[in-house]
C-alpha cells in the first residue's frame, strides 16, 4: 500500500513497513524556492517508491548544531535504515569554527549508527571568493568525519552545477528545479550501494 505523507518541508514519499531513509538536511535538500515536488529529495522519493519510504526532515537555514540537536528525535521517531547527512554550508556561512562543523557532524553520523543506519555524508564548498585554503580546509571537514566514521562520502554535492550560472536561483546559491534532476543523478551512485 502506497503511503503519502506530509512532513517538516516536503512530500514524503514510499511504502509502508518499507526501509526508510532519512534526509536531514539544508535548504538545498529542503528545497528552498521551487515547488513541493520539485526538489531533488522528492524525486528520489518517486525513484525508490514501493522500496523505500523517505523521509525528507530538512529546514532551510540549519546548520550542523540544528542537526544535532535533532537528530536523535528523528531517529527514533522514523529508524530510519538510512541517513544522508547533508549539512555544514551554513555553518561556513555565518563564519562558524570549523572544528564545531566537524564535532557536530561526527555526533550525527555516530547517533544515526548507534540507531543502526546506514549514512551517507555528503560534502560541500564554498564559494571561490572564501579564498582556496579556507575552501580545502572545509573540505577537509567532511573527509575527517567520513574517514574517522568509516562512512560513504560524496565529496562536493553541488558538483555537476559548477559554472552553469542558469542552474541557480537569483541568488546564486540554491538551484532551480530543473536542476534538481541533476543533483539526484550524481548523489545516487553514492546512496544506491547503501539500498541494497
Amino acid at each position: 500500500m502506497r503511503r503519502i505523507v506530509f512532513g517538516l518541508s516536503g512530500l514524503l514519499v514510499g511504502m509502508a513497513h518499507a526501509a526508510t531513509i532519512l534526509v536531514l538536511g539544508d535548504s538545498l535538500s529542503a528545497g528552498y524556492g521551487l515547488q513541493r515536488d520539485q526538489g531533488w529529495v522528492d524525486l528520489l522519493g518517486k525513484k525508490v517508491a514501493g522500496q523505500h519510504q523517505v523521509v525528507n526532515a530538512s529546514v532551510s537555514g540549519e546548520t550542523s548544531a540544528g542537526g544535532r540537536s535533532r537528530v536523535a528525535v528523528l531517529l527514533q521517531q522514523h529508524r530510519p535504515g538510512i541517513v544522508i547527512v547533508e549539512l555544514g554550508g551554513n555553518d561556513a556561512l555565518r563564519g562558524l569554527p570549523l572544528n564545531t562543523t566537524t564535532d557536530n557532524l561526527s555526533a550525527i553520523v555516530q547517533l544515526s549508527q548507534q540507531a543502526g543506519a546506514k549514512v551517507l555524508l555528503v560534502g560541500m564548498q564554498m564559494p571561490a571568493n572564501y579564498g582556496k585554503a579556507y575552501n580545502e580546509k572545509f573540505s577537509a571537514v567532511y573527509r575527517q568525519v567520513s574517514e574517522q566514521r568509516q562512512v560513504r562520502l560524496m565529496p562536493l554535492f553541488l558538483a555537476p552545477l559548477a559554472g552553469k550560472r542558469e542552474a541557480f536561483q537569483v541568488d546564486g546559491i540554491h538551484p532551480v528545479a530543473a536542476a534538481q534532476p541533476l543533483l539526484l543523478e550524481a548523489i545516487w551512485p553514492y546512496l544506491k550501494p547503501l539500498l541494497k
